[in-house]
């Protein structure tokens, strides 16, 4: 018979491995039960990130660009943690934040083309930088807006959309 000592270390190391085990269950923000880590965009022409979640943190960055991409990954009240493409990162408030998706581009361009298909007619190039709305991801391709031009785009070269995410 196990003494309470020893119980509470084989708990302890049971709740330790489960966490840790591959494979584990998705993470889900405690607020408003999306996932985590997710993708959100700047719903504001400016946004502050601030140190903490409330407004007596102190403010470390101002975000500018309107629509830009954000990875959300922890919630606290009204408060969204959030990191941009650079891994900056701070609190932002949630009415700042927009469900619509957005990537942003990193390479060079970023070729968009007519359907999900290499050899299909080339509609437009985006440049580096450009942030253009997500109109839906298949597992190899995402279907992209910007400049009055649409069309499909392989997923690489671009920010804002998780490994193997599908979009509708």
């Amino acid at each position: 018979m196990m003494g309470p000592g020893v119980r509470a270390l084989v708990l302890m190391v049971t709740v330790m491995l489960t966490a840790a085990a591959p494979g584990a269950a998705q993470e889900f923000g405690p607020e408003t039960n999306l996932p985590l880590p997710r993708f959100v965009s700047l719903k504001a022409s400016e946004g502050n990130l601030r140190r903490g979640p409330s407004l007596s943190h102190r403010i470390d960055w101002v975000l500018t660009r309107r629509n830009m991409p954000l990875r959300v990954t922890a919630e606290y009240g009204h408060w969204r943690r959030v990191v941009d493409r650079d891994g900056v990162g701070g609190w932002v408030h949630y009415s700042l934040l927009s469900g619509n998706r957005t990537v942003l581009v990193e390479d060079e361009t970023v070729t968009l083309f007519s359907r999900p298909d290499p050899s299909s007619t080339e509609v437009a190039r985006l440049e580096r930088n450009v942030v253009a709305r997500i109109d839906r991801c298949t597992p190899g391709w995402c279907r992209l807006s910007a400049g009055g031009y649409r069309g499909w785009a392989p997923r690489q070269g671009y920010w804002g959309v998780l490994p193997g995410e599908v979009l509708d």
